[in-house]
């Protein structure tokens, strides 16, 4: 009988189920849902939402299709894991009824509620208990439903991470993570437990927040109605639960002291694993718990991010030529021109707060546009570019923590997918970067057969994984990236 493991990567832009075998550590099938991405409603200026109950929906309809092509027969499935985007607040009543639409990562109403707290709360305390700001994180989220939306805080029975909800709807059970309290900045470091002097600050209730389980381990098992509905049978364990960033770090085995891992999806991102509770002080970059944290052999997950990465080539898509053309398209249109895209500065921001600019709203930026000599090629480029200068601008401030970034590990997916990208990423970061044939919903998966105890250690979950390609930087295009970067840094300093 085949062992399975099924891997949930429940994102902004699309849901995503893969059935792994566990012996060999292969893909049998995976699908992901919409085919087009899935709205982010917007009802005021920097807000940004979505239904809880549409992440379901996709999770059921991935489920059925992944099962009908596998074929599962009863006992294979041993484990289920789950991936989610990270920040995310989900507040359900007693009846387990979803109050409000989820306040998702890259909304940002509650930046002045964080700022606030950082002052009040001093800095002193925040980046040695919390290692961050409070920011615009969970918990200032939860404080501007207490704030302005007063009936529906009364109702709040619970709230939970994007990740928490998929779980409930699985097994009927409330419980978060360690990792998922840290992202939501509830976390105090010091104590090595949830942070009341932030909540008493924030007058909310301890009782709202669920109870923290270790992201590999049994977190209950699959109802009978929603096994019959998913095509499973009932009884199933979730074995492991994990944020979008620490997950796809560790679906790329990204699990010890100076290794990295980066995406450039949605956001863009870098992760690097600490064994000390290192902070950046203006909190430009996140420090997290890592998946495999425990109190004697600590690790830290230390985040930076970049929200207008994929988001930033998918308006350029819409706005060149929407369907008519796809990405590989445009990115051999960008690659017609010269680096520097001929003094053309693309600024990704406007996609909410932006955290390495301190919580601020930049907005995007097209400058040095010449209308005799620019097309779309150049736009294009300069958004590819524009984008990596971000990464780097928080590589530096990585740097000065104390990281060492020299290699970086990444899925093969989305803009890492264009050739352009990896070039200016490589040379403008110095960095060696290794492209895996692996996503998020392969790393839950993992995950899944960890908790569950099919596998011993990480060395045995990562059977199968397979390193694709190595890309080095180039003497000869350094220079001109660098010059790209310093323009486009002098430019962005302008706007400050």
């Amino acid at each position: 009988m085949r062992q399975l493991l099924i891997g949930y990567d429940v994102g902004s832009s699309s849901v995503k189920t893969t059935l792994l075998n566990a012996e060999t550590g292969k893909v049998l099938t995976s699908v992901g849902l919409p085919k087009e991405e899935m709205a982010i409603q917007s009802p005021h200026r920097d807000w940004a939402e979505q239904d809880p109950d549409t992440w379901w929906k996709y999770i059921v309809e991935t489920t059925q299709k992944v099962v009908a092509e596998a074929g599962i027969k009863k006992g294979e499935v041993k484990g289920i894991g789950i991936s989610y985007q990270m920040h995310g607040l989900v507040l359900v009543d007693k009846h387990y009824q979803v109050i409000r639409p989820s306040i998702i990562w890259c909304d940002s109403r509650a930046v002045d509620i964080g700022n606030e707290a950082f002052s009040a709360l001093g800095s002193e305390y925040c980046l040695s208990h919390l290692l961050n700001s409070p920011g615009n994180f969970t918990a200032s989220k939860l404080k501007w439903v207490k704030e302005n939306e007063k009936e529906n805080y009364k109702r709040i029975h619970k709230m939970m991470l994007p990740g928490d909800y998929i779980a409930m709807k699985l097994t009927g059970e409330v419980l978060t993570s360690e990792t998922g309290l840290s992202e939501g900045v509830f976390w105090d470091f010091l104590e090595n437990g949830v942070s009341s002097r932030l909540l008493d600050h924030y007058g909310l209730d301890a009782g709202y927040l669920a109870d923290a389980v270790p992201s590999f381990s049994p977190q209950g098992t699959l109802q009978k109605e929603i096994a019959e509905k998913l095509g499973l049978e009932a009884g199933i364990p979730v074995t492991y639960r994990a944020g979008d960033q620490p997950n796809n770090a560790f679906s790329l085995n990204v699990l010890e002291e100076g290794e990295l891992a980066t995406t450039a999806g949605t956001s863009g991102t870098v992760y690097g694993v600490s064994v000390r509770p290192v902070y950046d002080p203006a909190s430009r970059v996140n420090t997290f718990v890592h998946v495999n944290h425990t109190a004697s052999d600590p690790r830290y997950g230390v985040l930076l991010c970049v929200n207008g990465t994929g988001i930033l080539n998918s308006w350029l898509k819409k706005l060149i030529g929407g369907n008519s053309i796809d990405y590989a398209q445009m990115n051999e249109w960008a690659a017609e021109v010269p680096i520097g895209a001929e003094g053309l500065n693309f600024i990704p921001f406007g996609n909410g707060a932006e955290r390495i600019m301190e919580n601020r709203q930049v907005d995007a930026h097209l400058s040095g546009l010449n209308l005799l000599k620019h097309d779309k090629r150049h736009v294009l480029r300069a958004g590819q570019e524009g984008i990596v200068a971000a990464l780097t601008y928080g590589f530096n401030i990585m740097k000065n923590m104390g990281l060492n970034l020299n290699t970086v590990k990444a899925g093969k997916a989305n803009m890492f997918l264009s050739p352009l990208f990896r070039e200016a990423f490589v040379n403008m970061n110095d960095v060696t970067l290794e492209l895996y044939d692996t996503d998020g919903s392969q790393g839950a998966a993992r995950g899944a057969g960890i908790g569950a105890g099919i596998y011993t250690d990480a060395k045995e979950a990562f059977v199968g994984l397979e390193k694709i390609d190595t890309f080095h930087p180039d003497p000869k295009l350094k220079e001109a990236y660098h010059e790209v970067y310093r323009r486009w840094e002098n430019y962005l300093g302008k706007l400050q």
